[in-house]
Formats: C-alpha cells, structure tokens, sequence
C-alpha cells in the first residue's frame, strides 16, 4: 500500500524577527505557500500572541499547512501535510524557507496512512 499522504516537519532558524511577528506577513506567507506548491486553499486562520508570536493553519483540499512562530528567536516550526500526487509539500517548504528568510533549515518527511504489519502496532 502507498502512503495517504506526505508531511514535511520543519524547523525554520535565523528567520526576521519583524516577519514572524508580524500576523498579516506569515498569513499572506502561508497562503501563498499553499498555492504554490499547487494546493487548493479551503479556509485558514491565525493568531497573534502577546507580546509575540503567530500560530496559524491554512486547511487545503490536499490537507493542511500549520505554523508556529518564536520571533524573540527567529524561529519558526512549520509542517506541511498534502495528500495526493498533486501538490509536493517541499515546494511550499522552500518558498516558506526563501520568504521567512531562514538561515538554516532543518525538515524531515513522514510518509502517513502506511500499511503496517499488525505485530508492529503498539496500543497505547
């Protein structure tokens, strides 16, 4: 069985304090990711801590991209999950990567929804 769906876990440094902190920036950011990596935007929504900080989600038809912002630390955790064959979550990664800024990025992907033997699964 092939993966449902590809998610793309990433850790944003050295980003501008100015961009991160700002609520309109990462929203439009965000967004467009989403669109550039040919994703279909559904609904989004973002929140502007005090006295820092954005948290945000933009829904997609293909699943979602979220974000969660440290301007003081000019860090960003960002992940990226798409369904389908359509849209690569690491285009959406590299433009989020190109307009943050970042000085270093650190991403790792997770394939979702795999089949996997029945001795392997853990109940919690």
């Amino acid at each position: 069985m092939s993966a449902l769906g590809r998610h793309v876990l990433a850790e944003l440094h050295g980003c501008r304090f100015d961009i991160l902190n700002d609520l309109k920036k990462v929203e439009k950011i965000m967004i467009n990711a989403a669109l550039e990596a040919g994703a279909e935007v559904r609904e989004f929504v973002f929140h502007k801590f005090s006295p820092q900080g954005v948290s945000g989600v933009v829904v997609i038809s293909e699943s979602h991209l979220a974000i969660h912002t440290w301007p003081e630390l000019g860090y960003a955790a960002v992940d990226v999950f798409t369904c389908g064959e359509k849209v690569n979550p690491w285009d959406a990664c590299n433009y989020l990567t190109e307009k943050f800024e970042a000085g270093e990025v650190v991403a790792t992907e997770i394939s979702r929804g795999q089949q996997i033997p029945q001795k392997a699964v853990v109940n919690l």
